[in-house]
C-alpha cells in the first residue's frame, strides 16, 4: 500500500480501503529564498540542503538554536542523519514547526471518540446535529468486516450489525418526523434523535496536526494493542506522512509496534 502511495502527488493522495479514505490536503511548505538569505550569512560546506520540506523545516529549526546552519559536523551534515540525532536524543520541538493536515472518511464515530483523546491534534468532525444522518452508512468494525462478505450476509455477524444499523437509521427517522411534527425545530429534532445512532455510524473529519503530535498519536495507535480500526486508520496516515516528512518517521516500523 505504501508504494503506491508514492507514486502520487504530495497533494490529494488517497487511500482507499473498505470504506477508509485518507486524503492528504495540506502539509507546510518551505519559502525556499528566504531560508537562502538566512543561510547565506554563515559560511557554508556544501549547498546541499535537498529533502522533504518538513524535514528541512525540523533541520532549520534545530539549527537555529546553534547558528550552525554551515553544518559542521560531518556526521550529522545530511538532514536524514540529523534528524536521526534528533530523534534519538529526544529534541521532538523541533518537529512542531511542520504541520500535515488530512481529510477522513469512511471511519466510525467510535474511532473519532478515541482519536478526538490526543488533544494537541486539531479536529473538525460532521456534525450530527446539522447532517441528516438518516441515511448515513456504517463502518463495520474489522474483525467482522474480515469474516465475510456483508453486502451478501455470507456471515451471521456481519448481518446483524448491518440489520441494526438499518433498524437504528429506521428508528431516527421516525423520531425527526415526530419532533418535528411537535414543533421542534430540524436541527433540534435531528440532535435529539441521533442518540439512537450507533458508535458504527460513518463520520467524517478534518484533522490537523504537527508532527510531534501525530507522531505521538503514532506512537499509541499503530499498535497491535490498539482498537482494530484506528490501527489501520494510524497506518494509512503513517504511510502518507512518510512520504512529506521521511526522515521525520525514519525511526516507525514497518509493522505495527508489539510493545
Amino acid at each position: 500500500m505504501g508504494s503506491d502511495l508514492e507514486s502520487l502527488p504530495f497533494l490529494g493522495r488517497t487511500f482507499k480501503g473498505e470504506k477508509l479514505q485518507v486524503e492528504l490536503i495540506a502539509h507546510t511548505q518551505m519559502d525556499m529564498p528566504n531560508v537562502d538569505a538566512i543561510r547565506n550569512h554563515a559560511p557554508k560546506i556544501a549547498d546541499d540542503w535537498v529533502s522533504s520540506d518538513a524535514d528541512l523545516l525540523a533541520e532549520f529549526a534545530g539549527r537555529s538554536c546553534y547558528q550552525s546552519f554551515h553544518k559542521p559536523n560531518p556526521k550529522t551534515a545530511p538532514n536524514p542523519a540529523y534528524l536521526a540525532n534528533i530523534l534519538n536524543q529526544g529534541h521532538f520541538s523541533v518537529l512542531e514547526h511542520a504541520s500535515a493536515t488530512f481529510y477522513v472518511t469512511g471511519v466510525s464515530r467510535a474511532l473519532t471518540h478515541e482519536l478526538i483523546r490526543h488533544r494537541h491534534l486539531s479536529y473538525s468532525e460532521l456534525s450530527q446535529r446539522f447532517v441528516n444522518v438518516e441515511g448515513a452508512e456504517f463502518v463495520d468494525p474489522p474483525a467482522v468486516r474480515d469474516m465475510g462478505d456483508p453486502n451478501k450476509c455470507g456471515n451471521g455477524v456481519a448481518c446483524a450489525v448491518q440489520a441494526h444499523g438499518r433498524i437504528s437509521q429506521d428508528t431516527y427517522a421516525d423520531l425527526v418526523d415526530v419532533l418535528q411534527r411537535r414543533g421542534l425545530t430540524r436541527k433540534q429534532a435531528r440532535e435529539a434523535a441521533r442518540a439512537v445512532m450507533p458508535n458504527a455510524t460513518e463520520t467524517r473529519i478534518v484533522v490537523t496536526g504537527n508532527h510531534r503530535a501525530w507522531r505521538d498519536m503514532l506512537y499509541k495507535r499503530y499498535s497491535v494493542h490498539a482498537d482494530a480500526e484506528i490501527r489501520e486508520f494510524a497506518g494509512e496516515v503513517l504511510s502518507q506522512l512518510r512520504v512529506i516528512a521521511p526522515g521525520t518517521y525514519q525511526d516507525f516500523p514497518g509493522e505495527p509496534f508489539s510493545n
